[in-house]
């Protein structure tokens, strides 16, 4: 019987007045908890445990999100871990951002930092970008980025 008592006071918290200055409580409260008088304390641990566990997920999802994407296909070797993602990410800006003049300039110059490498074929290249945001409407024809390809 006593058990049962002790389990009914922790699912219900309650709270005794000892005197106007100090409160008394029993129940899923933890640390040290100080009030002014008149004030009310609310401390859930499941609601902690809910925001905690809501703060990991975004962070997870966050991640999952960037991975979830296929990698650029023409990362160096050599390159590895986070590295190619922020090459990724880099590529990506660069493809939605510029036009294709500094698309091929950064290509050619991340090709000399040999953090990429460039095939052969523009065909290939262009069909890449494209994949990875580039327009390829007027001004992105396939046409003008073999102009600019490796030059």
């Amino acid at each position: 019987m006593k058990d049962e008592k002790e389990k009914l006071e922790l699912k219900n918290p309650t709270v005794y007045q000892t005197n106007e200055n100090c409160q008394v409580f029993t129940g899923p409260i933890s640390g040290c908890v100080f009030a002014m008088p008149g004030a009310t304390v609310n401390q859930s641990p499941v609601q902690q445990i809910d925001a905690d566990k809501q703060i990991e997920q975004k962070a997870e999802s966050a991640t999952t999100t960037l991975y979830d994407e296929e990698l650029f296909k023409f990362i160096h070797p050599a390159i590895t871990g986070d590295e190619e993602w922020k090459i990724h990410e880099q590529i990506k800006k660069l493809v939605t951002r510029q036009g294709i003049q500094e698309i091929c300039k950064y290509l050619t110059k991340l090709e000399s930092e040999e953090k990429i490498y460039l095939p052969q074929s523009a065909d290939s290249a262009y069909t890449e970008l494209v994949h990875m945001g580039m327009p390829s409407g007027d001004g992105f024809n396939i046409k003008t980025f073999m102009k600019y390809y490796k030059k």
